[in-house]
């Protein structure tokens, strides 16, 4: 099952207690404070691990301690440091605090750690109250508390390109069609009810790059309508968008409409996204009658600063054309960003 969700308790370990303690030893009847400081608490962390996918075992558990920190003994003994936890979570997870929304950290990167919730400090012994005064201190302090903290895990896909369409438009097919990704194919609304990766190779001109195939959106998306937000938090780390229409209705306007609904629930979403580097695939243009309408909309697509291509899914017509200008606008984004 995929999980790209989970809300953890994280609890750091308690730093160890100070002691008091006085030297005793044959022949030193005055022996000062020997009363040695408690460990530090174990510290929790995450790292992001390339060799997960989901955030399914966080279903199931949603409580994780670090270990104590041993109390100080006699003889200036120091209690030994609490062993940290270290929790791994996919790359592209975003680290919130569940209670104020602040984005901790936003595990990009492979083996990326980040520290959630700190352990507390040791308590100091006695031998570390003495003074010109007072040499033989009776108090030593407690262990700080560990921070203990509420965390939302939000996996975004790490993506290059993502597929976005009403249910049923081909995204699925085309995945497949384009990567050696196993996508479920079926004619029926939400086949795809989660993500799924591919990566697209071109051969040695162009460098491989990416896909993830989101599940399809209704309108009404932005507000959670359908499965809203469950797939729409995934476009959003996508460098460039292929908005995949089925034009096999042979109907123009349908295939128009379709377009619009998409386009209006990326932007209600998330506005920037009506800025990103964008293709129309009108696809399914083998099945009957329906070329005829998907070139004139093609034309009207393009009369209006568009772009777009013919393609289908089932042939493979007009996909590698589509692919290279895909890869295209990636090369051109890296330069854009090397640049700056």
């Amino acid at each position: 099952m995929f999980v790209d969700q989970a809300k953890i308790s994280v609890q750091a370990g308690d730093g160890g207690h100070g002691i008091i303690a006085f030297r005793r030893e044959k022949y030193i009847p005055y022996g000062g404070p020997s009363g040695g400081d408690g460990g530090k608490g174990g510290d929790v962390w995450l790292e992001a691990d390339p060799g997960l996918v989901t955030l399914r075992d966080f279903r199931y558990r949603r409580y994780y301690k670090a270990d104590r920190g041993s109390h100080g003994s006699g003889d200036h003994k120091y209690g030994r440091g609490g062993g940290d936890l270290l929790l791994r979570i996919p790359v592209g997870t975003e680290v919130r605090d569940a209670e104020t929304g602040e984005l901790i950290s936003d595990m990009v990167e492979p083996g990326q750690r980040a520290l959630v919730a700190a352990g507390g400090r040791g308590g100091r012994g006695n031998a570390k109250f003495a003074t010109p005064t007072d040499r033989a201190p009776h108090r030593a302090e407690d262990g700080a508390p560990g921070q203990r903290r509420e965390i939302v895990l939000e996996l975004k896909l790490l993506a290059d390109v993502g597929l976005v369409g009403l249910p049923n438009a081909g995204k699925s097919s085309m995945l497949a069609r384009i990567s050696r990704a196993s996508p479920k194919i079926a004619d029926y609304p939400f086949t795809t009810l989660q993500p799924n990766l591919g990566l697209v190779e071109l051969g040695a001109e162009w460098p491989p790059f990416v896909v993830a195939d989101i599940p399809g959106l209704i309108e009404g998306a932005h507000t959670g309508a359908g499965l809203g937000f469950q797939f729409l938090r995934h476009i959003e780390r996508t460098r460039v968008l292929l908005l995949i229409v089925d034009a096999g209705s042979g109907s123009e306007g349908g295939a128009r409409a379709d377009l619009e609904t998409v386009r209006r629930e990326l932007e209600l979403y998330d506005p920037q996204l009506s800025t990103r580097p964008a293709l129309v695939l009108l696809n399914k243009v083998d099945l009957p009658d329906a070329r005829a309408a998907a070139e004139k909309l093609l034309e009207q697509l393009r009369a209006e600063g568009l772009e777009g291509f013919l393609v289908s899914a089932a042939t493979g017509e007009g996909v590698n054309e589509a692919l290279r200008r895909t890869a295209g606008l990636l090369a051109g984004l890296v330069l854009q960003h090397a640049e700056t």
